[in-house]
C-alpha cells in the first residue's frame, strides 16, 4: 500500500514549518492514520557559519515555508493536511496537489534507493541494450549518482570507453 503513496509539497506560513510537521505527525498518531500519511519532513541542511566566536555548524531550512509529506492522496488525507493550522496550500495548480516525481525526490535527498550491482570496477560485463548490444567489455568506472557505468569495449582493434546506464549492462558469471 505504501507503494501508492507519493511525496507532496505543502506551503506553510514562514517559520511554522516545524510546528506544522509536528501537528501533522500528532494528528496521524491520534487518529491512527499511518496507512494514509507515512512521513512528514522539513528538509534541512547543515551549514557552517563563521562568527566572532569562530565557526559553528547550524541547521537551516532548505526550503523555508515548505514541508514535504509522503501520503496517499484522498479526501480524508487532503482534508487533514489542508486544515492543519499554519498550512496555506498544497503546491500545484489551483487546488489540485501535484506529487513530486521520483527524480525530484531523489534530487532532494528525501528518500534514497539502495542500488545493488552485479558487477564492480574491473569486471567483465555484457551490454544488453542500446547500440552496443551484445558487446562484452570491462567496467572502468561506476557513477552511482548518475546511474551510469563506463565500460571499455574492444572495437576496431581499440579500446572504446562507452557510458551506459546501469540497466544497459549485465555482469557475467565469475
Amino acid at each position: 500500500m505504501a507503494d501508492s503513496a507519493n511525496w507532496y509539497v505543502i506551503h506553510t506560513y514562514s517559520g511554522y514549518e516545524n510546528k506544522v510537521a509536528a501537528t501533522i505527525q500528532k494528528t496521524v498518531e491520534n487518529r491512527n492514520l499511518q496507512e494514509l500519511i507515512y512521513d512528514v519532513r522539513v528538509p534541512m541542511e547543515t551549514v557552517t557559519e563563521v562568527t566572532d566566536n569562530g565557526p559553528k555548524n547550524v541547521e537551516r531550512k532548505l526550503f523555508p515555508g515548505y514541508v514535504l509529506v509522503k501520503m496517499i492522496m484522498n479526501d480524508e488525507s487532503w482534508y487533514i493536511i489542508r486544515n492543519t493550522r499554519g498550512v496555506t496550500s498544497f503546491v500545484g495548480p489551483g487546488s489540485k496537489p501535484v506529487p513530486l516525481t521520483e527524480r525530484e525526490v531523489m534530487a532532494l535527498g528525501v528518500e534514497t534507493m539502495e542500488i545493488k550491482l552485479s558487477f564492480e570496477v574491473g569486471d567483465n560485463v555484457k551490454v544488453i541494450d542500446g547500440p552496443f548490444d551484445g558487446n562484452i567489455g570491462v567496467v572502468d568506472e561506476i557513477s552511482i549518482p548518475k546511474g551510469t557505468v563506463i565500460v571499455n569495449i574492444s572495437m576496431f582493434g581499440r579500446e572504446l570507453p562507452v557510458e551506459l546506464k546501469f540497466n544497459q549492462v549485465a555482469g557475467l558469471e565469475k
